[in-house]
């Protein structure tokens, strides 16, 4: 190819009349041949041929980005390593441009030199960019009553839609359309995790927060234990807190602790055990259990208290069936009783 400097001075001059709306003629004062192709829309990532036709006694050729020379014949003039010749021949002139991004949007002019005039063929690129989640709310600890602010933010081309949802649990009820989600006067009910989804075209993106609610300690009612002297005996206490609350048990106004007295106390999440391996008199009575974090307390009472097994030496109680009333009789009385029912039949 001859003279490449004068075709590329030529071709930008082209350019920049095309661009001013103006005619292109050659030397030959002979007007140019001006094609705008339909645009070409592409995403990000991919890879992008562009090519024009040659025709017969093509003497120079130039593919340009706006200001930009990219190719001049079989010349490279861009640094751009993405930036490739693929064919050059009488009939095409084909470039290929890897992983598109979009910084490479714009128009693009294929110019031809042939031996009667010059012929452009100029064509916009469109770069469609899938959405993607630049800012995000963090992971968030409130305490029940806040207001609650989830913010999540996106960038793609188009633009993309964005929504809020309650994923886990599930709540279709709390959800928005928009790039914040407000939740006033947060309950304990509405911690779980949340999900951010941007969608355009192309792809869809989504991110996801967690959202923990702290709240002070319930306790649910204790229950009554009735135990046998010298047999094994348990107390269980249930709390419901955030953060998770701790236990304290105490007999009157005093602390137990575990190994007091031989009594183990066994905490375990929201549960907490007081076992009596061997019931002693002693162990019989009222029982508290007390449930703390940070945000407050709760308790609740529970009663140890003995069942006493039937023995041979236990109290008979005789049904009066005339009088619906019982009489309590120990074994001797009940001797004279039968004694006395047999002197009655003589």
């Amino acid at each position: 190819m001859k003279n490449p400097v004068y075709w590329v001075v030529l071709a930008g001059i082209s350019i920049a009349l095309i661009q001013q709306g103006l005619p292109v003629r050659s030397q030959g004062e002979s007007q140019s041949d001006n094609k705008q192709m339909d645009n070409i829309t592409i995403r990000q990532g991919e890879t992008l041929f562009l090519s024009c036709s040659q025709g017969d006694f093509v003497t120079h050729t130039a593919w340009l980005n706006r200001s930009s020379i990219l190719y001049a014949g079989e010349d490279k003039w861009s640094m751009d390593p993405r930036v490739s010749l693929v064919t050059l021949n009488q009939d095409e002139f084909t470039i290929k441009i890897e992983d598109v991004d979009l910084t490479d949007e714009g128009q693009y002019i294929c110019a031809v030199q042939t031996s009667s005039r010059p012929r452009t063929t100029s064509v916009h690129i469109i770069v469609q960019v899938p959405p993607k989640i630049v800012n995000l709310s963090k992971d968030l600890v409130v305490n029940e009553g806040s207001n609650v602010t989830l913010m999540c933010l996106a960038n793609g081309k188009p633009e993309p839609a964005i929504g809020w949802r309650m994923l886990s649990p599930s709540d279709d009820s709390l959800s928005s359309d928009s790039e914040v989600l407000e939740i006033p006067f947060i309950s304990r009910y509405r911690a779980g995790v949340y999900e951010c989804t941007a969608s355009n075209d192309i792809a869809v993106d989504t991110q996801t927060v967690e959202l923990t609610v702290n709240y002070p300690p319930s306790v649910s009612d204790g229950r009554d234990v009735g135990v046998t002297l010298g047999q094994r005996g348990v107390l269980q206490c249930e709390a419901d807190a955030v953060p998770e609350a701790d236990f304290e048990w105490y007999r009157d106004d005093r602390r137990i602790f575990n190994g007091f007295d031989g009594i183990e106390i066994e905490d375990a999440g929201a549960f907490s055990k007081l076992t009596f391996f061997n019931v002693s008199e002693a162990d019989y009575g009222n029982y508290t259990c007390v449930v703390i974090n940070k945000l407050g307390s709760a308790n609740t009472s529970i009663i140890l208290y003995e069942i006493i097994e039937p023995t041979s030496s236990t109290l008979l109680q005789v049904q009066d069936g005339n009088s619906g009333t019982s009489t309590v009789f120990t074994p001797t009385c009940l001797l004279l009783v039968v004694l006395l029912q047999l002197l009655l039949k003589f």
